[in-house]
Parts: C-alpha cells; sequence; structure tokens
C-alpha cells in the first residue's frame, strides 16, 4: 500500500517533496537531469525546512519560551515557514523584508498574521537600518525575543544536511554527479552539499549566484568587492554571511536578472513548471555549465519557491518592459 502521508498538524509535512526529471528545457542536453521541486513544501519554498528546525531546536535549548515573539529577516519564503511553526505552536512572528520584497509575499505574509517591516534596500550596508543590521538590532529592543538568524546560523546548514541531502541521495539512488542550487542564506548548497561530498567526495557541488552579490567574487579570489543592486530575490548578498560554506563548493555561476527572469517565464511555456526567479538562474546556470559536463553525467538541481508570488513581477509582461527585460 502506498503511504497515505496523513499527518497530525501541517508542520509534519515539510520535506520529502518529489523529485522529477526534466524533459524539454532539458532537451539539448546529452545528460538526464532531476529537479527537487521545494515548493511543494506546505508554505510553498524550502524555507519551510529551515524554519521548523529553527524553531524545533531553540524550543529543545530553551532559546525559545511559550509567549515569545519570533524576529527574522527574510525576503519573505522562511518568514512564511516561520509564519506556520509561530502558528502551530503559539507565538508571534515579527518579519524583516527588503523593500523589492514581491507584493504577492508581502499581501501573505499580511494574511498570516505577520508584523512586517519593509526596509529600504537603498541604504548602505553599514547604515544601521539596513536589512542585514536592523534586525539585530530590533532583536535587542524586543522583549522575549527569539532571532533566528538564518543568514549567520548554521542549524539553517544543518535542516538540509539532516534532511534534503539524505532526501536527494536517496532519490537518485546513490547516482548522482552533479547538484545545482542557488546560494541565498547558503544552508541550501551548504547542507546539500556538505552531505553529498560525504557520501561521494567526485560530486560536483555548484552554486547559483545573482550578479551583484559578493559572493561570487569573493569565492574567486577571497575578496568581496562591492556590492551592487539587484532585483532577484533569494539569491545573493552583500555581506559574506555565516551560514556560507564555500568549502563544499566546486564552482560557482553568477545569473543576471534579466536571464533568470526570463528562464523562469520558460520553465512555464515548457515544462508547466510555475517556479520563482532563482529557479530560473538555476536553469540558466544549468545551461552555462553544460558543456563542461560528462555527457552521462547524472544532475540534480533545486527549485526553491513557486511563481505565485512572482505574478506581479517576473511574469508581469508590462513590470518586465519598465524593467528594460523584455523587448
Amino acid at each position: 500500500m502506498r503511504d497515505k502521508r496523513v499527518y497530525d498538524n501541517l508542520l509534519d509535512a515539510v520535506g520529502n517533496t518529489p523529485l522529477v526529471r526534466l524533459r524539454r528545457i532539458t532537451a539539448g542536453m546529452p545528460f538526464p537531469v532531476w529537479v527537487k521541486l521545494e515548493y511543494l513544501n506546505p508554505m510553498g519554498s524550502s524555507k519551510d525546512r529551515i524554519a521548523k528546525y529553527l524553531v524545533e531546536q531553540a524550543e529543545a535549548d530553551g532559546r525559545l519560551q511559550p509567549g515569545d515573539v519570533i524576529l527574522e529577516n527574510s525576503s519573505g519564503n522562511t518568514a512564511m515557514g516561520l509564519a506556520l511553526a509561530a502558528i502551530q505552536k503559539g507565538y508571534t512572528l515579527k518579519a524583516v523584508v527588503r523593500d523589492r520584497t514581491s507584493k504577492e509575499k508581502l499581501d501573505q505574509l499580511t494574511a498570516l498574521g505577520v508584523d512586517v517591516v519593509r526596509v529600504d534596500t537603498s541604504l548602505p550596508p553599514e547604515h544601521p537600518d539596513s536589512y542585514n543590521l536592523i534586525t539585530p538590532r530590533l532583536a535587542r529592543e524586543t522583549p522575549h525575543c527569539y532571532f533566528p538568524d538564518q543568514h549567520n546560523n548554521r542549524e539553517n546548514n544543518e535542516a538540509h544536511y539532516l534532511g534534503t541531502g539524505p532526501e536527494v541521495w536517496e532519490q537518485m539512488d546513490g547516482k548522482i554527479d552533479v547538484f545545482v542550487a542557488g546560494m541565498g542564506t547558503g544552508g541550501t548548497i551548504g547542507g546539500v552539499g556538505r552531505y553529498l561530498k560525504e557520501r561521494n567526495p567526485a560530486v560536483k557541488i555548484v552554486a547559483v549566484d545573482v550578479v551583484g552579490s559578493v559572493f561570487t567574487p569573493f569565492f574567486n579570489t577571497g575578496e568581496p568587492g562591492k556590492a551592487a543592486p539587484y532585483l532577484l530575490e533569494g539569491l545573493g548578498d552583500e555581506f559574506i554571511i555565516g551560514c556560507a560554506d564555500f568549502s563544499v563548493i566546486d564552482e560557482m555561476v553568477q545569473v543576471s536578472d534579466r536571464d533568470a527572469f526570463l528562464a523562469a517565464r520558460e520553465l512555464a511555456r515548457a515544462e508547466g513548471l510555475l517556479v520563482g526567479g532563482s529557479s530560473g538562474a538555476v536553469i540558466h546556470a544549468l545551461r552555462q555549465i553544460a558543456p563542461t559536463l560528462a555527457p552521462d553525467a547524472r544532475v540534480a538541481i533545486l527549485f526553491p519557491d513557486s511563481a505565485s508570488r512572482y505574478l506581479s513581477t517576473i511574469f508581469n509582461d508590462e513590470w518586465m518592459r519598465e524593467k528594460g527585460m523584455l523587448d
């Protein structure tokens, strides 16, 4: 009998997402490609995994107490995962988001009862009200507050090391040569990469970054350089953050906003996969490295979230034209 997948609560449904072979968008590639569909988690992204894990770990060691406030900075997906955990467990959530966060994400957070604080992305990284600095300050100023700090808390990586990594390995029957995923907080690529490398050190781990982020310059030269503005949500950063584990990464590929967004739109038409811009960045990066891979390579990639969060932006022709990304 098939697994009935009946759970006591919605948090128990996090994880065990399907792995699906791509057939159309990869038609010109000589090797098979499978994609891990993380947007099929309950709140629609891979961040459900870390939200659940970080909250449970904090409860276990007393950092999070009944009645506490959870405060986190997020591109929106982690906040939604934390909202689920907060609702199920009786906490309140305050989320700090960049002002480029999509309307759909903001509307969903509001629907979930989240207190949203929007941050001006034009502020320099060293400004006290910038995205990476305002949240620790708010956490210090908020009584009975738990700050998961997903960007620097290695429990983020651990959630994927214990969950996503073993799932990919088992679903691929241990026969995997290349794993490609985006790098935002670094948790997914760091955790999955470490797990796969421990099982087979020959597995190639490819991290996908966005043009404007400091990750790729740091990986290539040891110096982060200066960040530049970008629109893509969920990839890159203006700082080298604590969860960014470059030791498991073999190659980094930077993708522009335009290439990521157009690839996401193509995925919808070619595969029926309604996914976000970071997924578009992953498929575009795979196309870039494809000529360097063996014809018999077995490749797994990861799509973190859904297009439903970007219908007013990436999938809106008028918005794309305003940004100079459609003719």
